[in-house]
């Protein structure tokens, strides 16, 4: 029996590889919050109310959707790739101190504070990655990169999700984020290991892997 459609193994490479991972590493861990994020604020928070959870999760939305477009504007600006992984790693380092700043939270105010900050670094993180990603995307497969890539998010969360719940419940929400930041700080290692990545060797042998100009042939 033939089937219509040829199944080949699919590569990909190196760079899409180091994203993906940054990406399940960063996004998976903050998974670990979603579920029990409520029970967090009421149980910790003096004051709160469901109402309280309401606007945090409506101010982390308002303050990426506004954050991420000036700073997309920027990163397409200016030419190059070292501007989108400058912005990418302070992305990751804001959010792994905000993911520990929820353990000093002690009313409302400071919840906000903390919540604007985690909003800030995601409206930084989601225009960077995606600016790289859609650079090195695989020739001749580019929606399976993309779709992998949510593909694996999607089963990273859900992973992170299920564990995130019974982490708090056996060991408490001071683990449950401390596990948040260590993702995220891991997700920027992963970024860092890539060889020749932002800082190439001085030599004309190699080319780096980020390029100091958008190659001619994106867009067409």
């Amino acid at each position: 029996m033939k089937f219509p459609i040829k199944i080949e193994r699919i590569k990909i490479n190196k760079v899409i590889k180091h994203f993906l991972l940054a990406d399940m590493l960063f996004l998976g861990g903050w998974g670990f919050i979603g579920p029990v994020f409520g029970i967090f604020i009421l149980d910790h928070v003096p004051g709160s109310t469901l109402f309280t959870i309401g606007a945090v999760s409506a101010l982390y939305w308002i303050t990426k959707s506004i954050v991420q477009i000036p700073v997309s504007i920027y990163l397409d600006k200016n030419e190059g790739e070292k501007d989108d992984f400058y912005a990418l790693v302070f992305s990751l380092a804001l959010a792994g101190f905000a993911a520990m700043a929820f353990l000093l939270v002690k009313n409302i105010a400071g919840l906000f504070a903390v919540q604007f900050l985690h909003a800030v670094a995601m409206g930084f993180y989601t225009p960077s990655w995606s600016a790289i990603y859609a650079r090195h995307l695989d020739k001749e497969h580019y929606s399976f990169d993309w779709s992998l890539d949510s593909t694996l998010l999607g089963v990273a969360y859900s992973m992170t999700a299920l564990l995130g719940g019974g982490v708090a419940a056996a060991f408490g929400f001071q683990t449950v984020f401390i596990l948040v930041s260590i993702f995220s700080f891991a997700s920027a290692f992963v970024l860092f290991s890539l060889p020749n990545l932002i800082f190439p060797k001085a030599t004309t042998e190699e080319k780096p892997l980020f390029l100091d100009h958008t190659p001619h042939t994106i867009g067409k």
